[in-house]
This record gives structure tokens, C-alpha cells and sequence, in this order.
């Protein structure tokens, strides 16, 4: 259950309030929403490459990789669900209570690796869009998609309601684009039915069946779906928490159905207009788009296509940022600034999509998001394993710990996904040997690296099993309140105290006491600035902002029993915003901060808060080194 047991009965504060709802629909509507923000990256463009490649060179034959994928995909992300809404962890806190620190470092680099590969698909999804709808070249487009990073800034000032509805209408952007694609191809209905029968018939049917797994189950996707569930308030009880579970699972049937839809549709349509005319090597996006209007004799039939595309790229990236934030903090418990955190994200996505156009030219772009969408494929396992023993651990996770039956499907699932790509990298690194003059290149690089990966997977799955991993209590990210020392004079009347459960808390709570004494208002403030914080406000419940709380009345109840007026106050998101609007709102005529103690490198990294502070607040403020 939650680190805090104690907590583990109480509503939590959340916007989003599931407990007052009443009737079945309304409940719904309430849970509705994080598993839509999730699907998107379920259709994003690297999905449309591989869904392309597969429908016109083999036409309706993969159709059952899609339908396996999505089935996987719907397992994983209740599994990933559950975890968040029993244990209040995501799926990187969580692994980080779990595994060695060595371990966690380079699980967190394979999942930044994920999330660059699935950023590098938008950028080009989203370039070729803009070149198809606007006869851009492909060069300026992918740099025109640096200017979206800062839309998701935008979005998050207007809470998680807004984003998801934002996110609805874009799949329907989507989804209705394909109505319209697929009624002027007029597919194959036994055909299409026959793809549902299982079948490889190649190794490059077999790499694009990879792909399309990775395209469909990414593994960013169950770092973030563990965290947006923790947006909705909910009943801590096993009742409120089994509710949660099952309203969760339609959430998430119904968007990823819907994800799966829109990618059967992409093959489908590939496959009757590009395999039945006998075009079975069209692989690039723009390739499609150019051949649609020839072969489906309707110029309508492109634009909607582009339109599509670009849908699908942005509603995609719009995750990208919040996923590598929770994935960041959740390993790493390392802040940065999301704009820069976005633009670090978009332009490790961007400079190999760039040397790749310059060099070899936009007929690259293809193989180019279909090796991504291998990449993706090939993190899994190390997102997956770590996941199946977290929800099957009946310590933490109690009456809500995996049933036997799933967990033997979970665990066919990761076997399924660890063979096909412990295939794929030894077929491929066996033609690279074969085929090279010099293959002691390869024994010196890339298989150590092959080798410590596959060392690495094997710890993750066997250590839990072979021995109890070690526990410990998760380690509060901003640190446990300590005893304090207070010596106390009188000044002002109503003073506001910033507090981040540091060393640095008693000789700022000291100053503060000697400056309005025994008979003043104290009033401690602290600001939450999780990634899920920053996006959405108040509506969060994760641990980070249930563990503030409680120190925060830990503070208050001592500092009350040494004689002193405590009040408290928590804000959400940007320090820079929000200490300001706290102490404006609370009439106070003190402001007493401690100081950061970083410069330089460190102040462009996490933020130069308090001269933002100091000149955005109206009274006079203290700042205690």
C-alpha cells in the first residue's frame, strides 16, 4: 500500500474528486482521462512508419502483431495503473525502492534513451507533416518543431482537464481521418480477416513486427500512466481503491482500442492502396502520401493524410516532456527547469534527425523512424520486469498484489518481448560481423555493450526471485523535518517562512521567531515541484506532495508546543509563482527564505528562485545564509 500507512484510509487533496460522484457515468467521466493522455504516444508517427512499411510490404499479414501489441499494451498499462494507485509511486519511484543505485542509473539512462527515440519519431513525423501540407523542406520543418516545446508550458498553466480534452481532439482528428481514408480504399474484408492468423514470413517481416511492438508498447508510456492516475481523488480504502482499478481499466480499454484502431486503419489502408497495386516498397510517409492521390483517385484523400500526421505528431510530443520529468526525478530525484528540460529532450531528438536528412537526404526518414521505433522495442524489458515484480509484491502492493493467472501472462508477455529481441540483435549482429572486412571493431564495441545490457536484464529479473531485495522506506525527495532550535525575538506581526525540510529550516525558523517573537503569526510555506506538480497543480496526489504535507504539520505541531502561532501553506509547480502569490494573498509583512547555496551552471539548471522572489513579493525579505 502508500509509504504512509497511516495516510493509507484519508481522501487526499486533489481537484479532480472522484469520491463525491454518484451513478456509474458520472464516476466514469470522472476517472476518464489519463489513459487518453497515454494513448497518443500509441499513434504518434513512428507508429505510422512501421504500420506503413508492414501494410505494403506484406499487406494484411501483421495485422495480428497489432492486435497482440495492443492486447500487451492494455495488460501493461493496468498493471502500470494499479501500481500507482495502491502504492502512490510511479513506476521509477517504485524501482527506485526496489534496486541498487547503480542499477537505477542505468535503468534511468535506457528509459532517457526511450523517450529521445520516441521525441526523434515526432520531430520527423511532424516535419514530413508540415512538408506535405505546406511544401516546406524537411530541414526547416524539423526545426520549426523546436517552437513546440513550449506549448506544453502553455497547457499546463490551464490544468490536466484542458490538456486531456486538447488530447481528444486531436485522436478525433485523427480517427475521423481515417473513417475517411479507409472508405475511399475499400479494403479486403477476407484478407483483413486473415491477418488476424499468426505468420513471419521473413526476417524483415520479423524486424518490422519488432518495430510495430515497440511503436505500440513503449516503455515511457508506463513511467507516465503510474503517475496521471495519481491526478484523481480517490477513496483510500480497499473499496475506493478497487473502484479506482476498475474505472481505471475502462479509461484504459477505451483509449487504447481507440489507439488500436488508428493504427489498423494506417496498415489497412497501406495495404489496399500500396500491396494490392503492387507498390510493396512503399516505406517513407511521404512516399504514401504522394502515391494516395494517384491510386485512390481522390485529391482529398493526401490532405487528410498530412493533417493526420500532424495531429498525431503533436498530440504525442505533448507527453514527452512530463514523461522524462517523472522518469528524471522518480531514478534520479533531479529537478530541472521543464523549459529547458524540454528543449534538452527535443534537441536530443533533433540533431540526428538533422545529420540524417543533410546526409543522406529526406528518403532517409523512413528507416530512420522505423530503427527509433526498434529502439523503443529493445527498452522494454528493462521497463517491463521491473514493473510485473513491483505489482506482484504482496508487501507493498497487499490484496492487490498480481494474481497468479496474471502474472503468468504478464511474464509470457516480457518472454515474448525479450526473445524476439534477443533475436533481432544477435541476426543483426551476426550480419554485421559476416559482412564486415574488419569484425574486431565489433567484439570491441558493440558487443560489450550487448553483453553488460543482457547482464544488466538478467539482474533485474532474476535478483527479486533469487533473493529479497533489500527495502527500504522511500526516500522523501525533499528530505525528513528535523528537531529544531529556536531562539525567538520580537518585531513583525505576520511573517511568511519558506521551509524545504533541509539543514538549512531551524536557521531560518530562528530568524523568523527573532524577528516577531512569541506573539507574532508564523506562516510556513513550501512549494511541490514534482514534474506532475508543474502540469497540474493542485489537481496532484502523488507521494512527494502526500510526504510535504505531513512534514509540514510535523513542523507546525512542534513549533506549537514551544509556544508559537503556525500556520501552513503549499503551493504547487514553480517556486517563482507561487511564493509570491502566497505570501501577496497571506498579508504578511516579513519574508524569510534560506539560501540555495548553487551558482552558475546550477542556477540555469534548477532556477534562480530567490531573486524572482524578492521582486515579486511587496513586503521586505530576509534571506538567511
Amino acid at each position: 500500500m502508500r509509504l504512509n500507512s497511516e495516510k493509507s484510509l484519508s481522501d487526499v487533496n486533489a481537484s479532480i474528486d472522484t469520491t463525491t460522484k454518484s451513478g456509474f457515468w458520472k464516476k466514469l467521466f470522472a476517472f476518464i482521462g489519463p489513459a487518453y493522455l497515454v494513448s497518443v504516444g500509441y499513434m504518434d508517427p513512428g507508429n505510422w512508419a512501421t504500420d506503413i512499411a508492414g501494410g505494403s510490404k506484406f499487406g494484411y499479414t501483421l495485422i495480428w502483431v497489432l492486435l497482440m501489441s495492443n492486447l500487451m499494451a492494455l495488460l501493461l498499462q493496468s498493471l502500470s495503473a494499479r501500481l500507482g494507485l495502491v502504492r502512490g509511486l510511479d513506476l521509477a519511484q517504485a524501482s527506485r525502492t526496489a534496486y541498487h543505485p547503480l542499477i537505477n542509473f542505468f535503468n534511468w539512462l535506457l528509459a532517457e534513451i526511450a523517450i529521445a527515440a520516441c521525441d526523434l519519431a515526432e520531430v520527423i513525423g511532424m516535419a514530413i507533416g508540415l512538408q506535405l501540407l505546406f511544401h516546406i523542406p524537411l530541414l526547416v520543418g524539423v526545426s520549426i518543431t523546436v517552437a513546440d516545446t513550449l506549448l506544453i508550458l502553455v497547457l499546463q498553466k490551464h490544468g490536466i482537464r484542458k490538456m486531456e480534452a486538447l488530447i481528444l481532439a486531436l485522436i478525433a482528428t485523427i480517427g475521423l481521418a481515417f473513417i475517411t481514408e479507409l472508405f475511399f480504399a475499400k479494403p479486403n474484408g477476407a484478407a483483413f480477416v486473415k491477418g488476424f492468423l499468426p505468420s513471419i514470413p521473413n526476417k524483415q517481416a520479423l524486424y518490422i513486427a519488432i518495430g510495430i511492438i515497440g511503436a505500440t508498447v513503449m516503455p515511457h508510456n508506463l513511467y507516465l500512466h503510474s503517475s496521471l492516475v495519481q491526478t484523481r481523488k480517490i477513496e483510500r480504502s480497499s473499496k475506493g481503491i478497487k473502484e479506482a482499478i476498475k474505472f481505471n481499466f475502462i479509461d484504459t480499454f477505451v483509449a487504447l482500442n481507440m489507439a488500436f484502431f488508428v493504427n489498423a486503419a494506417i496498415m489497412i489502408l497501406a495495404a489496399a492502396a500500396f500491396f494490392t497495386t503492387g507498390n510493396t516498397g512503399v516505406t517513407e510517409i511521404q512516399e504514401a502520401h504522394r502515391l494516395l492521390n494517384g491510386i485512390l483517385g481522390n485529391s482529398f484523400a493526401p490532405i487528410l493524410f498530412a493533417i493526420a500526421l500532424i495531429a498525431a505528431g503533436q498530440s504525442s510530443t505533448l507527453t514527452g516532456t512530463l514523461s522524462g520529468q517523472i522518469v528524471m526525478e522518480g531514478y534520479l530525484n533531479l529537478r530541472m527547469q521543464a523549459w529547458l528540460r524540454r528543449l534538452i529532450t527535443r534537441m536530443i531528438a533533433i540533431i540526428p534527425a538533422f545529420i540524417t536528412i543533410y546526409i543522406l537526404g529526406e528518403g532517409a526518414t523512413g528507416e530512420l523512424l522505423i530503427l527509433s521505433q526498434v529502439i523503443l522495442s529493445l527498452q522494454l524489458g528493462f521497463a517491463i520486469i521491473p514493473l510485473i515484480h513491483l505489482t506482484s509484491d504482496k508487501k507493498h502492493m497487499g490484496e492487490f498484489a498480481n494474481k497468479t493467472w496474471i502474472k503468468i501472462i504478464a511474464w509470457t508477455v516480457a518472454f515474448i518481448i525479450v526473445s524476439l529481441n534477443a533475436k533481432l540483435v544477435y541476426d543483426t549482429l551476426k550480419e554485421w560481423i559476416s559482412a564486415s572486412k574488419n569484425p574486431l571493431i565489433y567484439y570491441v564495441t558493440i558487443l560489450p555493450i550487448v553483453s553488460g545490457a543482457a547482464l544488466l536484464l538478467l539482474y533485474i529479473t532474476f535478483a527479486p526471485i533469487l533473493k529479497k531485495v533489500k527495502r527500504k522506506e522511500h526516500a522523501v525527495p525533499d528530505g525528513l523535518p528535523e528537531d529544531l532550535t529556536i531562539t525567538a525575538t520580537k518585531k513583525y506581526k505576520r511573517i511568511a517562512i519558506t521551509v524545504d525540510f533541509s539543514n538549512s529550516d531551524s536557521k531560518a525558523i530562528s530568524n523568523a521567531f527573532s524577528q516577531g517573537g512569541n506573539t507574532a503569526e508564523y506562516i510556513l510555506i513550501h512549494i511541490v515541484e514534482t514534474a506532475g506538480a508543474r502540469m497540474m497543480g493542485q489537481e496532484i496526489d502523488d507521494l512527494e506532495t502526500i510526504s510535504d504535507k505531513i512534514n509540514l504539520e510535523k513542523y507546525k505541531s512542534d513549533l506549537e508546543l514551544k509556544g508559537f502561532k503556525i500556520f501552513t501553506k503549499i503551493g504547487f509547480g514553480n517556486p517563482k509563482k507561487s511564493i509570491p502569490e502566497i505570501v501577496n494573498n497571506c498579508d504578511c509583512d516579513l519574508l524569510v527564505m534560506g539560501a540555495h547555496g548553487h551558482r552558475a551552471f546550477k542556477d540555469m539548471l534548477l532556477g534562480t528562485t530567490l531573486d524572482a522572489v524578492r521582486h515579486n513579493v511587496k513586503v521586505p525579505v530576509l534571506i538567511v545564509k
